[in-house]
């Protein structure tokens, strides 16, 4: 049963082109392929980074931040109440003011605006201190290194290349740092686009892995270097905005947003792989991640834009009242948070739409473009 379904599994229909069988990648003494069984490498890999970025923040990150001036502010802790306790922690962390005068003040004895000053309270420290949120950025600066080579629209350029020691450690270090991410998770800082990181997670772990196992290694780290480009931005602006660098953090997050905005939202490979290549699974497969990452990015440039809106029309210091709200993802390359708990005007509430069929419009006349051509 096993090995039947392990045949099935690895047809090459499914994973390469027409024309191509897994033949055409047999392994010599000089000549090495990716082999599937190198992605487990990646999960001891994540554990070692997982320990490592431990020990970053604890003896690097933590003191470097203090001697740059990035201070916690001291939050009055809540008063012990076990009733609210566990109001707290089993049904709401935010009550109604019907809840609390109906229930909650009545039950404790307490007046209402001591009952929401220890929600206040509550809240205030489940939050996460500036400190730990500067050693996550620290963490998180990543200097992408890839290999170029001429002749990417040929067979061989895409498929039939030998793996490279360089390019290898490439997907592993990749696969490995995003495996710790998920593992990370659940003490990490949870922010308020916390699905969509695990959706970004998931798709960019199941693209790197299916590109390794199918040799799409030279093409792969293309798409894995744009996918990064930004976060050479993001993290600084985020460290600098900890440090209170106001000038440096505007000049670098104006940097990023064109950045983010030129490589995350071009998309080509719906339509130009399919003048080399007849369709087969993987295109579908790995369009269909492609595209999820595609959606995110989308959403995430409508905050992007939203937030260069408020910095040019309202200011510097009005625009940057919004950056902890807007920019929450720990990974660079997982961005920023849910526009939903934003305050839109009306126009404002149209502009997040408007990007979107904006882009996908541009999508469709490249199409059209290419088709006629």
């Amino acid at each position: 049963m096993a090995r039947a379904l392990n045949e099935w599994l690895w047809q090459h229909e499914f994973w390469l082109p027409p024309g191509i069988t897994w033949e055409d990648m047999k392994e010599s003494e000089d000549i090495h392929y990716p082999q599937p069984r190198d992605l487990l490498l990646s999960i001891p890999f994540a554990l070692i980074l997982v320990v490592i970025r431990y020990i970053f923040e604890r003896a690097i990150a933590l003191p470097l931040g203090a001697k740059l001036g990035v201070r916690d502010k001291q939050r009055p802790n809540a008063q012990p109440n076990p009733i609210l306790e566990t109001f707290y922690s089993t049904h709401c962390k935010n009550p109604k003011e019907v809840s609390l005068s109906s229930f909650l003040a009545k039950q404790c004895d307490l007046p209402v605006r001591k009952v929401e000053r220890w929600f206040r309270r509550r809240r205030n420290t489940d939050r996460p201190s500036l400190s730990k949120k500067f050693c996550e950025v620290g963490v998180f600066i990543s200097s992408p290194f890839f290999t170029l080579s001429a002749g990417y629209t040929t067979v061989s350029f895409l498929l039939l290349q030998p793996l490279q020691p360089s390019l290898f450690w490439y997907y592993m270090l990749e696969l490995s740092f995003y495996w710790s991410l998920v593992f990370t998770l659940p003490c990490d800082v949870k922010r308020k686009d916390f699905k969509e990181q695990i959706v970004h997670h998931a798709a960019t772990i199941f693209l790197i892995s299916f590109s390794y196992c199918a040799n799409y290694i030279r093409i792969g780290t293309l798409v894995l270097v744009i996918h990064d480009a930004s976060d050479c931005f993001l993290e600084p602006t985020k460290i600098f905005n900890y440090m209170k660098w106001k000038k440096t953090c505007d000049s670098l997050f104006m940097i990023f947003a064109a950045v983010f905005l030129i490589s995350q939202c071009s998309t080509n490979t719906y339509y130009y792989s399919m003048e080399i290549f007849q369709p087969f699974f993987g295109y579908y497969f790995v369009n269909a991640l492609l595209i999820t990452l595609q959606l995110l990015h989308i959403f995430w440039s409508c905050l992007i834009i939203h937030m260069v809106y408020k910095f040019i029309l309202q200011g510097t210091e009005t625009a940057w009242e919004h950056l902890y709200t807007l920019i929450k993802s720990p990974r660079a390359s997982s961005r920023l948070s849910s526009c939903s708990s934003l305050s839109f005007s009306s126009q404002e509430r149209c502009f997040s739409p408007l990007i979107i069929l904006m882009a996908l419009l541009l999508d469709s006349l490249q199409y059209v473009h290419l088709s006629c051509t």
